[in-house]
């Protein structure tokens, strides 16, 4: 006979329990998160590919060639002209070009190591231009400033570099440790 009354106030018990303790309203949807990977374009990127001699364009293909195919997460593009020595990446692109003329810093201009690549880097009105001023073929990486500092998309381009691109020439100053 217990039994038989306390199964029954147990589940009274439990049931008005259930109901107090749960939501009046249910929870929010969760909202995406910052990181969420947004679509980008997968058109070719107009890049110039000039004529380059022998040896740069040996060099450039080495480089391209072993370019990751994600710089942070920015997927690698399509390029109109000279993929042996373009590439780009995410939308706005991100452009990696090889081959061309160094430039000359000032001796007061700033130039940045990264993983053992010396960079100058030019701020123009959209992008950053960074290009390397200690390799025997100069390359650019041209990232725009919707991608936000341009220093942290240059490291994993710096690697290959390092490994593809020979030390060349004399290094300015602000790039010896």
């Amino acid at each position: 006979m217990a039994t038989l009354i306390a199964v029954p106030v147990t589940v009274a018990v439990a049931g008005f329990t259930f109901a107090k303790l749960a939501p009046d309203t249910p929870a929010a949807e969760p909202a995406p998160a910052a990181t969420s990977a947004q679509p980008q374009s997968t058109a070719p990127v107009e890049m110039a590919a000039p004529k380059l001699p022998e040896r740069p364009e040996i060099v450039c293909r080495a480089l391209t060639s072993q370019l990751p195919s994600t710089v942070r997460g920015l997927g690698q593009r399509p390029v109109t002209a000279g993929p042996e020595q373009n590439a780009a990446y995410g939308d706005p692109a991100l452009t990696v070009a090889c081959g061309g003329d160094e430039p000359t810093p000032g001796t007061t201009d700033d130039v940045w190591v990264v993983n053992k690549v010396c960079w100058y880097p030019v701020e123009g009105p959209d992008a950053t231009v960074l290009t390397t001023l200690d390799r025997e073929t100069a390359v650019r990486v041209t990232v725009p400033h919707t991608h936000g500092p341009a220093l942290q998309w240059v490291s994993p381009i710096s690697d290959v570099v390092v490994a593809t691109v020979p030390s060349g020439g004399a290094v300015p100053a602000g790039c010896t440790g």
